[in-house]
């Protein structure tokens, strides 16, 4: 990180104020003791499940993944801050978010496999969750789009008086996409309570920001939409809650969107289909010492607020260790999806040629070797 970005992140009063309550020992306003602790374990659980899904990947047990190593902070502390009835509309990276709301890792892991379990039906690219429950809508493989989703959403909430927040989430490459400028367009002329997260992790696949972007910082584009905006260290996870939580505030009470830059960093690849050694050096090491990730500052803090120890420490890591190996474990011997669900949730009543097809499919489909259970051919 530059000394420019560094000095540009120490501006914001509320990233000011999170780390002087880390210095001085505090407990941040508006979380207990044991918030803090819940909001550290969430962050290893993601992290343990990311390391699950690289082994899976590279056994060959599923085609494709998705991790979000060094960006947990940036998803924890927005979780904390929102509310149950909330929705989330985000892109392949947000995953942590379903994991800190208690979505169970087998659903996250039937996705992973398109298993029978999947709410998508195996119909979704690997990595662009869904899941109801929680109101987390299913991302886009074309980059941006979910933002006018968002968008809407929004403004339907305001229409209807509804007291939720809508979040959506970009990333940094993803600012100079087409539906960006859409999106914040309308925020900014309509008002509708939304808050639109840039996870600035910079790189988007293997184009840095500066290749990408003229603008100093990304929050300071909010300025030519009319959005109030505000950049953020994403890897300080009480700065990330205080953010979130004073934006989501301002939507709830009908003062309109809020634009807000958290400034981490991809420790991994973009993608497991993705070799970040092509196009940087082993600055990601630097990024996992105990100044910048966000797993270690907090273990910081908490052992200043003789919240940690060691026995904990190992107590933690093994609960979500064995968390998400019983998860994936019972996910890999799902079946994978009925043949007949291919064309069910898209006609209230199936046309008579769609039909056709279904039932000629559907008496070839002995002619073709099934999936046992516990094996799941890519």
């Amino acid at each position: 990180m530059s000394s420019k970005s560094a000095n540009a992140s120490n501006t914001d009063p509320l990233l000011r104020a999170a780390v002087s309550n880390q210095k001085t020992g505090q407990l941040p306003e508006g979380l207990s003791a044991d918030d803090l602790k819940r909001m550290y374990e969430g962050m290893i659980l993601i992290r343990a499940y990311d390391e699950r899904q690289k082994k899976l990947q590279r056994s060959g047990r599923i085609g494709f993944c998705v991790t979000s190593t060094g960006e947990e902070a940036a998803q924890v502390g927005i979780g904390q801050a929102l509310s149950d009835k909330d929705w989330i509309f985000g892109y392949y990276r947000q995953y942590g978010l379903m994991i800190y709301k208690g979505v169970p890792i087998t659903e996250l892991a039937d996705h992973l496999f398109g298993n029978v379990g999947d709410f998508a039906k195996g119909r979704q690219m690997p990595a662009h969750y869904t899941n109801r429950k929680v109101n987390f809508v299913s991302s886009s493989s074309v980059i941006g789009t979910h933002l006018i989703h968002a968008a809407g959403a929004a403004m339907a909430a305001k229409y209807k008086k509804d007291d939720v927040v809508i979040t959506t989430y970009i990333g940094d490459g993803g600012t100079s996409a087409n539906d960006f400028h859409s999106c914040m367009t309308f925020a900014g002329v309509y008002k509708p309570p939304l808050v639109v997260f840039i996870v600035n992790n910079q790189y988007a696949i293997s184009q840095p920001v500066s290749k990408q972007c003229g603008a100093e910082t990304l929050h300071s584009k909010g300025v030519g939409y009319g959005v109030p905006a505000i950049r953020v260290d994403g890897n300080d996870v009480i700065a990330v809650y205080n953010a979130s939580r004073e934006a989501f505030a301002r939507a709830r009470a009908g003062e309109g969107p809020t634009l807000i830059e958290l400034f981490t960093y991809r420790v991994g690849p973009h993608s497991s289909s993705d070799d970040p050694t092509r196009y940087r050096g082993n600055e990601s090491d630097e990024w996992l010492s105990d100044e910048r990730d966000p797993i270690a500052r907090t273990r910081q803090y908490l052992k200043s607020l003789e919240l940690w120890d060691e026995a904990y420490e190992a107590r933690i890591w093994e609960e979500a260790q064995t968390k998400v190996n019983e998860g994936t474990t019972e996910s890999a011997k799902k079946p994978e999806p009925d043949w007949n669900s291919l064309f069910e949730d898209v006609y209230a009543e199936l046309p008579p040629a769609l039909a056709r097809q279904r039932d000629e499919l559907l008496e070839k489909e002995s002619e073709f070797p099934r999936q046992q259970e516990g094996e799941f051919p890519l």
